[in-house]
C-alpha cells in the first residue's frame, strides 16, 4: 500500500499538470488586430505539437507501468486519469484535424499577402475552401473558429491594401 500511495501521488501531480495544460489551451488568445490567417495555422501547429508530445508521454512504458500497478490495486485516482487521457486525446485530434484543414488554405495565404489589391481572383477559391472546411471539419466548424478565421483573412486583405496604397 505504501508503493500504491506513492504512485497515486505521482498520478495526482501528473493530473494537476495535465489539467493546467488543458486550461491554458482553452483560454482566449490575445492577438493583435492586424494578425493574418497564417497565425491561425501556426497556433494550431503549436497546439498539435504540444498535445502530441503530451500523448507520447502518456503512452510511454513508464506511465503505462504505473497505471497498470494502480489498476491492479484498484486505485480511485484512475477515474480522473482516464478522463484526462480522453480529454488530451480529443484535444490532440482536434489540433491535428484543424492543421490538416488549414494547410489546404495555406496556398491562398501567400497570394493574399503579396498580391496587389486586385486579389479578387483568389477570393472565390478561398471562400470555397473555407466553406468546405465548415461543412466537413468535425472540430473547426464552430462559429468561434470560423469568425476567427474570417477576421484574420480580412485583416490580411486590409494589410495588403494598406501596403499597396502606402508603398505604391
Amino acid at each position: 500500500t505504501e508503493v500504491t500511495e506513492k504512485l497515486e501521488e505521482v498520478v495526482l501531480i501528473w493530473t494537476k499538470q495535465i489539467r493546467q495544460v488543458l486550461v491554458e489551451s482553452e483560454q482566449i488568445r490575445r492577438e493583435t488586430d492586424d494578425v493574418g490567417p497564417s497565425a491561425e495555422l501556426e497556433h494550431w501547429k503549436s497546439r498539435m505539437s504540444s498535445f502530441n508530445s503530451l500523448l507520447d508521454e502518456i503512452k510511454s512504458s513508464r506511465v503505462k507501468k504505473i497505471i497498470s500497478i494502480l489498476q491492479a490495486a484498484r486505485s480511485k485516482t484512475l477515474k480522473q486519469w482516464k478522463e484526462l487521457d480522453g480529454s488530451i486525446t480529443i484535444a490532440a485530434n482536434e489540433a491535428k484535424d484543424n492543421v490538416r484543414y488549414l494547410y489546404v488554405l495555406d496556398k491562398y495565404f501567400g497570394p493574399l499577402a503579396n498580391a496587389p489589391p486586385v486579389m479578387m481572383e483568389h477570393i472565390p477559391s478561398l471562400m470555397n475552401v473555407v466553406c468546405m472546411i465548415y461543412c466537413t471539419s468535425p472540430y473547426y466548424n464552430t462559429s468561434e473558429h470560423m469568425t476567427s478565421l474570417f477576421l484574420k483573412i480580412t485583416n490580411q486583405m486590409i494589410n495588403t491594401c494598406k501596403t499597396y496604397l502606402c508603398d505604391g
